[in-house]
């Protein structure tokens, strides 16, 4: 069975992004720009696997993503319909009203929408993009996190899980140190599929 694995970039204090959703405040060293690019190639939105050389790179980890309205809303304010026209997108929003065929928008229960997902056939996992609500909400669907550590403080921002109080085991399997401070931490989860 596939799995969902949220992938995802936070400070030391735990935001994936600060109060106005900014992501340019975080340092990045060349060897871990390089092991993004050669691990994890897939999750890179299309502009930028364009710009790195990798466009036309065959799939590797994923092949699907799932994203909450507010990761998916910097590429509309682009214009851009399709960021990861690589992957099979979709989106959960309630409101969203998307006019492109490549996007397929979940707006009721999406833990039974992953679980669907999962049981797709493929030899592929799901990329969870985000963001900290939508985690929240599948966090018992979780398989795997991989939490990219950068060496700053926020202070404050968007929570990697926006939750009520709901104390989760995950088991550590890998960390990864880099020399610009980055770390990256691999965790393990069983969870429970409700379709089998």
């Amino acid at each position: 069975m596939r799995k969902l694995v949220y992938y995802i970039g936070i400070t030391i204090d735990g935001y994936i992004a600060g109060p106005a959703d900014e992501v340019d405040f975080y340092p990045i060293s060349d060897d871990y720009m390089q092991w993004m690019m050669d691990e994890f190639g897939d999750a890179l939105p299309g502009h930028v696997r364009a710009q790195a050389g990798i466009a036309d790179a065959p799939l590797s980890k994923f092949d699907s993503i799932v994203m909450g309205r507010r990761t998916y809303e910097p590429a509309l304010a682009q214009d851009i319909t399709s960021p990861y026209p690589h992957l099979d997108q979709y989106v959960v929003s309630r409101e969203l009203s998307v006019d492109d065929p490549a996007i397929t928008v979940i707006r009721d229960d999406p833990a039974a929408a992953v679980d669907r997902l999962k049981h797709e056939d493929s030899d592929l996992d799901i990329y969870l993009a985000g963001g900290g609500n939508l985690a929240g909400q599948l966090i018992p669907q979780i398989d795997l996190l991989v939490v990219k550590t950068y060496p700053v403080v926020a202070g404050s921002g968007r929570p990697a899980f926006d939750m009520t109080f709901n104390p989760t085991t995950f088991t550590l399997e890998d960390v990864l140190t880099f020399s610009g401070g980055n770390l990256v931490s691999t965790y393990s989860q069983e969870t429970t599929n409700f379709l089998d």
